[in-house]
C-alpha cells in the first residue's frame, strides 16, 4: 500500500449534480487513504446585487442541506467528515481553506451550480487551480452508483517531457501503488506544431523518426523514475502521433482510463505554455477524473 500521500482532503460541494459527484470520489479516495476529509459549501457574495435576510437565510438553508446530503453519502460510504458554510468568493474561501487545514489534496467537480442562478464551479474550478500550491481532483458530471470513484485499474500520465510534468510523475505513482492500477505514461508527437508555422510542405520522414525518438526517450525517463519509485509496479509506455488534447482524449477512450494525472505547466513553446494549455483542453473534454499536480514538488 502507498504512503498517505492525500491524507487531507478537502471537497468543494455547491449542491449540483456534479458536486455531488466528486463528492463521492472525495469520499471513496479518503476512505482508501484513511484521510481526514473536510467539506465545505461556500455561499457566493455579488458585487452587483443585494441579498435581503430573507434570501440571504434560504441560501444559508440550502448550503446546509447540501452539506448534510454529502454527510449521509458519508455515512454510506463508511467515512466521517468535517462540514464547513461559509460565505465569500468561492475560490477565494477554497484556497483559504485548504491552507487553513493544510490540505493535501482538493476534490471537486467541473460544472456546477450559482446560489445566484449561473453556472459558476466550473469557473471556480478553473480559478482555484490556478490559486492552490497543491494538486486539485477535476470530476466531471456522470451517473453515480455504489462502484463510482472506488476503484482505479489503469491511470495515465501524460508528459511533455517538461521537469514540471515529469514531477506529477510521484502522484500517478502513488495512486497506481494504492489501488494496484497498471500507470500508463504518454507522450504525445506533434508534428505540425514542432514543425512550425512554416511546414505546409510537410516535413521529412527522418524529421519525425527524430521527434519519435525524442517522445521514446521521454516516456522511458518518466518510466524509469516511476520504477525507481515502485519497482513492481505495473506500467506501459506509448507514443501517439497526434495534437496534444486528440493524442490524450483518444488514449483514454481507446485505453479505457480510469484516472489521468498531469501537471498544470509543461514545456513553453511558440504557443506558449504547451501542458497548461493542453491541461484545460483536457479537462474539458475526457470523461474520466483529472489530477492537476498544480506545484513542482520532488517527492522521490
Amino acid at each position: 500500500m502507498a504512503c498517505a500521500m492525500y491524507d487531507r482532503i478537502l471537497i468543494p460541494i455547491d449542491g449540483s449534480d456534479c458536486a455531488k459527484r466528486a463528492a463521492k470520489y472525495g469520499l471513496e479516495l479518503g476512505k482508501s487513504y484513511g484521510s481526514t476529509i473536510a467539506v465545505l459549501s461556500v455561499l457566493e457574495q455579488s458585487r452587483f446585487r443585494r441579498i435581503d435576510a430573507e434570501t440571504q437565510d434560504e441560501r444559508k438553508e440550502q448550503g446546509a442541506d447540501d452539506l448534510a446530503e454529502i454527510e449521509a453519502m458519508a455515512d454510506k460510504v463508511g467515512v466521517s467528515v468535517d462540514t464547513t458554510l461559509s460565505e465569500g468568493k468561492p475560490h477565494e474561501v477554497i484556497a483559504e481553506y485548504a491552507t487553513e487545514i493544510d490540505a493535501n489534496l482538493v476534490v471537486m467537480g467541473r460544472r456546477g451550480r450559482s446560489r445566484l442562478g449561473s453556472q459558476i464551479l466550473g469557473s471556480v474550478t478553473d480559478r482555484v487551480l490556478r490559486t492552490v500550491t497543491i494538486p486539485v481532483c477535476a470530476v466531471p458530471n456522470g451517473d453515480i452508483s455504489d462502484e463510482t470513484g472506488t476503484t482505479y485499474s489503469r491511470i495515465l500520465l501524460p508528459t511533455d517531457g517538461s521537469e514540471n510534468a515529469e514531477n506529477a510523475t510521484p502522484y500517478g505513482v502513488n495512486i497506481a501503488q494504492q489501488y494496484d492500477a497498471t500507470l500508463h505514461v504518454l507522450n504525445v508527437v506533434d508534428v505540425q506544431m514542432e514543425g512550425g508555422l512554416f511546414s505546409a510542405g510537410g516535413v521529412s520522414k527522418k524529421f519525425i523518426e527524430r521527434l519519435e525518438e525524442r517522445g521514446t526517450e521521454t516516456v522511458e525517463r518518466v518510466a524509469e523514475r516511476a520504477r525507481g519509485i515502485d519497482s513492481e509496479i505495473d506500467l506501459e509506455t506509448a507514443i501517439v502521433r497526434e495534437t496534444p488534447t486528440a493524442g490524450i482524449q483518444d488514449y483514454v477512450n481507446d485505453e479505457d482510463i480510469d484516472l489521468v494525472v498531469m501537471a498544470s505547466r509543461g514545456e513553453a513553446n511558440l504557443r506558449g505554455q504547451l501542458l497548461g494549455s493542453v491541461t484545460d483542453t483536457v479537462l474539458s473534454v475526457v470523461d474520466v477524473p483529472v489530477l492537476v499536480v498544480t506545484k513542482t514538488v520532488q517527492t522521490a
